[in-house]
C-alpha cells in the first residue's frame, strides 16, 4: 500500500479529480489532503495564480486551501482522501474549532500547520494539546525566521512559518502526548550541523554532524519527520549514504508524503537498496499506526 501523507487540492491548478487521476496513475492509495490557511494578514501572492479561484477574498487576499476545499474532496472521494485541518492558533476557539471539526466532518489530522506564530507561544501550546487529546499528529509545516548571511549575522525572513527550531523543542517537551511531524526548510536544515553556516534555504552537500533534527530525534518520541517536497528530498539525496543510515535508524517515525505532484522522492527511495519492511513503513505502515492512535 502507498499512503501520500502530505498532500492538497486546490493546488497548482489540481482540484481534487486531477489529484485522484495522478494518484491512480502513480499507484498511489490513499492522501492525506490538508488545509493550508492564509490570514488576509498574511497573503503570500505567490498562490494566487494556482489556487481555487473561489477562495479569493474581495479585499484581493486568498485563503489558499481552506477546510470547505478539503471537505468537498473528501466526500467525493472518501475512500482515497483522508482529512486534514489546522485553524490559526492565534483564535481563542481554536482547540474548540479543531474539535468541532473531527466531530463533524471527520477530521483526522491537525495540518497542515502554517502560521507566522511561534510554536511555544501560549495559544499554539493550547493548540497543540488539543490535537493531542483528539489522536490528531500534528504535520508542521516550519520556515525559519532567521538565516546566516555568511558574513557572522542572521537575515530576518518575513515569510516564516512555526518559529525556530528551539520553538519546536520547547514545544516538544510541553506537549509529550502530541505526536508533532516536522516538515519543509525551516526543518529540514537542522538535519546537518551545518546550519549555522549556510544561508541556503535547502543547503546542500555533505550531512555533518551534531544537527538538530537528529538530536530532537534521538530526545523526543514524539517528533516524527515528513519527507515530502523539495525540502525532505534535498535533505536525503545532499548525502545519499546519510540519507540509508537515517532512515534505517529512524524508520519507525519517518513519513512519505509528496506535497507537490510528481514521484520524485518514491523513486529516490528505490535507489537506497532498503529493506522492504523499512519501505513498507515509509510508504504506508507509519500513517496508518498514527491515524489507528
Amino acid at each position: 500500500m502507498l499512503i501520500d501523507s502530505h498532500q492538497h487540492v486546490g493546488y497548482i491548478n489540481h482540484d481534487a479529480s486531477a489529484v485522484i487521476d495522478e494518484m491512480d496513475r502513480l499507484g498511489i492509495d490513499q492522501a492525506w489532503i490538508l488545509t493550508w490557511h492564509l490570514p488576509s494578514n498574511e497573503d503570500s501572492p505567490d498562490y494566487h495564480s494556482g489556487s481555487d479561484p473561489r477562495y479569493m477574498r474581495p479585499d484581493g487576499t486568498h485563503a489558499a486551501m481552506p477546510l470547505s476545499g478539503v471537505i468537498e474532496a473528501c466526500r467525493r472521494y472518501p475512500d482515497r482522501f483522508i482529512p486534514g485541518y489546522c485553524p490559526d492558533p492565534r483564535l481563542p476557539q481554536a482547540p474548540a474549532l479543531l474539535e468541532a471539526a473531527c466531530r463533524m466532518h471527520g477530521i483526522r489530522i491537525c495540518g497542515e500547520w502554517s502560521y507566522r506564530t511561534p510554536l511555544d507561544d501560549p495559544r499554539s501550546l493550547n493548540l497543540l494539546r488539543k490535537a493531542g487529546e483528539l489522536g490528531c499528529p500534528v504535520v508542521l509545516h516550519m520556515d525559519a525566521p532567521w538565516r546566516p548571511d555568511g558574513r557572522g549575522s542572521r537575515v530576518y525572513d518575513p515569510q516564516w512559518y512555526a518559529g525556530s527550531i528551539d520553538a519546536l523543542e520547547r514545544a516538544l517537551q510541553a506537549c509529550p502526548q502530541t505526536t508533532i511531524i516536522g516538515h519543509a526548510p525551516g526543518f529540514w536544515r537542522y538535519l546537518s550541523g551545518d546550519e549555522p553556516h549556510t544561508s541556503a534555504l535547502r543547503p546542500p552537500g555533505p550531512v555533518t554532524p551534531d544537527g538538530k533534527v537528529i538530536e530532537l530525534l534521538d530526545t523526543y518520541p514524539n517528533l516524527y519527520a515528513d519527507l515530502s517536497a523539495g525540502s525532505g528530498l534535498t535533505a536525503l539525496s545532499r548525502d545519499v549514504s546519510h540519507a540509508r543510515s537515517f532512515i534505517l535508524k529512524y524508520a519507525d517515525r519517518l513519513l512519505y508524503g509528496r506535497d507537490q505532484y510528481g514521484h520524485d522522492l518514491y523513486a529516490f527511495l528505490q535507489t537506497l537498496d532498503l529493506p522492504a519492511a523499512v519501505l513498507d513503513k515509509l510508504l504506508s505502515g507509519n500513517a496508518q499506526r498514527l491515524l489507528r492512535r
